[in-house]
């Protein structure tokens, strides 16, 4: 079941445990800013989709988290699942190399000729950016209206109500938010951001996705289908 808030909508789950940040004035003018950028420039992604990490994955089935910045800002691109974008869409270049280093896991039967992550949100991945909405064309143009209210609140609430979590933190923004996270209840891993720029300084190589797949068939759950 959905629940309304503002011109969003989000997962009942989610909404339970977010409700004293809807319920902010903080959350209302997140919403004010952009209904007022949205009359002046194009917004990625669609309305409907801002919230799609939360509702794709509910708050019980979260496994894993994998922290981004701020979405995709070309057109077509973002769908509210961080590192993804729409099937049709060209691969970007963080995401080919994930599937690079995934492969290298020899966790893929073929490189995936798509990038929408849809299906990792459906087996408990919470792709979560920082920032949900972006301008075209100008990335970060949405990062001091208020999103990161309520993703690090998303963490902190994650942090205190679950246990034995796997948190991807993926370059220096993502690991800035481990303060948001008791260490000594869930499971933290770090590495250089997937980035053409940075992917040769650590991230490759860091085996994240067979750590993942250990750690839950060690616990008895089902290992993600990383293909």
């Amino acid at each position: 079941m959905m629940k309304k808030v503002n011109i969003l909508e989000i997962e009942e789950s989610w909404y339970e445990l977010l409700k004293k940040y809807f319920d902010s004035s903080s959350f209302s003018e997140t919403m004010e800013l952009l209904k007022k950028d949205g009359e002046k420039f194009i917004i990625y992604p669609k309305i409907e989709d801002i919230l799609n990490t939360y509702n794709s994955t509910p708050f019980e089935k979260v496994r894993v988290v994998i922290i981004g910045q701020d979405p995709y800002h070309g057109e077509g691109q973002a769908h509210g699942l961080a590192f993804s974008v729409n099937e049709g869409i060209p691969i970007p270049p963080s995401l080919k190399n994930i599937y690079k280093e995934i492969d290298s896991c020899e966790l893929l039967n073929s490189i995936p000729d798509h990038g929408n992550l849809q299906h990792w949100a459906d087996q408990g991945i919470l792709l979560l950016n920082s920032y949900l909405t972006v301008r075209k064309g100008q990335p970060l143009s949405h990062s001091k209206i208020g999103w990161q209210s309520l993703t690090d609140y998303t963490i902190t609430q994650l942090s205190e109500s679950r246990t034995g979590l796997i948190f991807l933190l993926w370059g220096s923004h993502a690991q800035s938010k481990i303060h948001l996270i008791n260490v000594s209840k869930h499971y933290i891993f770090k590495a250089a951001h997937p980035s053409p720029f940075s992917a040769y300084t650590g991230f490759f190589g860091c085996n994240h996705f067979k750590e993942v797949n250990r750690i839950l068939e060690s616990n008895n759950e089902q290992p993600i289908n990383w293909g």
